[in-house]
């Protein structure tokens, strides 16, 4: 008899994460694995084994999702999937929680692929490779935005006319299902959960998020997923006046200005060597140097701005592939950052293993393992089950 199960796609810029649970009210994970590297060198992760992927290195997220899907089917037959859950970046103003896939869902979400091109496709592409492998099970989008909907008005504003902000053009923010989990991580390893919280997601792509009582207050994202901070490939903050520079003064159409903002700005752009933070950790070149140093810069810039938006600091968490993994750049960010409060620690004095500051240390820093498939796989049960509650995630 086939197990129950829930698979979930977590498809990113760069990156495809997939995990499979048992489809039962505490959602044991069965499988976890993410594909990396897309476009460069594409390698497969699972079972704590890492190999290349069988695929040519320009494979696409749509070819890639192919693969998995049918690997998925080949090598775990004896499971069923019953639904699968999808993290989709952008939700605009109509999707402000999980959604059960229609043709119409389909279509709205295709309308706001322009606000996220680096992502939204490929979301999109996930959930026709599932139609085609698993064509009745029911599909669930849920969204990065919808976190951030806590939000206050005058924090989702631009200075713009105001039709425009009537029209939707605001700031929504992204890395919502990140962030959703780490608040609820927060009470495991903080003492004041509820209160003025930083969360620094950073990786491939990148942002921050202020909290307060475990909601999103602000963020450094915006309309779209290019505002903020250093990314990989992608700009972060921009005096729209550059845009304008390129357009008129150097006879770029708009798709070489998305294309060199989105795919070829970063860590990329300024290193012009990679996007990938362990790359350029490791080279010798002064641009690598350069770039991993506006990386931080930018990054204690925007703490400190968070911080005046919360009127005060109690803890900093860092997430994500760079945060969660590289020790330098979580160091060089901290100590940057002492004149906020923070007491970085030696690893003799660390109170917890995630903590980075001394025993006492207000505010405190620390790292949390962030979990977005989990978070898709919960909202995931309870819209196809009708379920209230996973006390589990608390």
């Amino acid at each position: 008899m086939k197990k129950p199960t829930i698979l979930v796609l977590n498809t990113g810029s760069s990156s495809i994460k997939y995990a499979l649970f048992a489809a039962q009210t505490t959602l044991p994970r069965i499988i976890h694995g993410q594909i990396d590297r897309i476009g460069y060198r594409p390698q497969h992760h699972c079972n704590g084994m890492t190999q290349p992927l069988p695929m040519p290195q320009e494979a696409t997220h749509a070819n890639i999702l192919d693969w998995l899907t049918g690997h998925l089917r080949n090598e775990h037959p004896e499971l069923h999937i019953m639904a699968a859950g999808h993290r989709v970046v952008h939700g605009g103003q109509s999707f402000k929680g999980p959604v059960i896939v229609s043709e119409d869902v389909v279509t709205a979400l295709q309308k706001l692929a322009p606000l996220a091109p680096a992502h939204q496709p490929h979301n999109l592409a996930g959930i026709a490779a599932i139609a085609r492998h698993w064509p009745h099970a029911p599909q669930v989008a849920c969204f990065d935005t919808a976190f951030h909907r806590t939000q206050p008005r005058i924090a989702q504003m631009f200075a713009i006319p105001r039709q425009l902000t009537n029209e939707g053009v605001l700031r929504y923010g992204f890395h919502g299902l990140s962030y959703h989990y780490i608040s609820t991580q927060l009470p495991k390893y903080i003492e004041h959960p509820k209160g003025k919280v930083i969360v620094a997601h950073l990786g491939n792509g990148a942002s921050m998020c202020a909290m307060q009582n475990q909601r999103s207050i602000a963020t450094t994202m915006g309309f779209t997923a290019l505002d903020g901070l250093v990314m990989g490939r992608r700009c972060g903050e921009l005096d729209p006046g550059v845009i304008f520079y390129m357009l008129r003064e150097l006879n770029m159409t708009v798709a070489e200005v998305e294309e060199q903002l989105g795919r070829k700005s970063g860590l990329l752009g300024v290193s012009t060597i990679s996007s990938d933070m362990r790359d350029l950790l490791l080279s010798e070149d002064p641009a690598a140097k350069e770039a991993v140093d506006l990386f931080v810069y930018q990054a204690c810039k925007k703490i400190g701005a968070l911080a005046a938006a919360l009127g005060g600091i109690d803890a900093l968490v860092f997430t994500g592939g760079i945060g969660e993994n590289s020790a330098p750049i979580r160091d060089r960010i901290l100590h940057n950052c002492i004149w906020l409060g923070f007491e970085p620690s030696n690893k003799a004095e660390i109170a917890t293993p995630a903590c980075l500051t001394k025993v006492g240390s207000k505010p405190s820093a620390h790292v949390i393992k962030t979990d977005e498939e989990r978070i898709i796989a919960v909202q995931t049960w309870k819209i196809t089950n009708n379920a209230t509650s996973l006390r589990e995630l608390r």
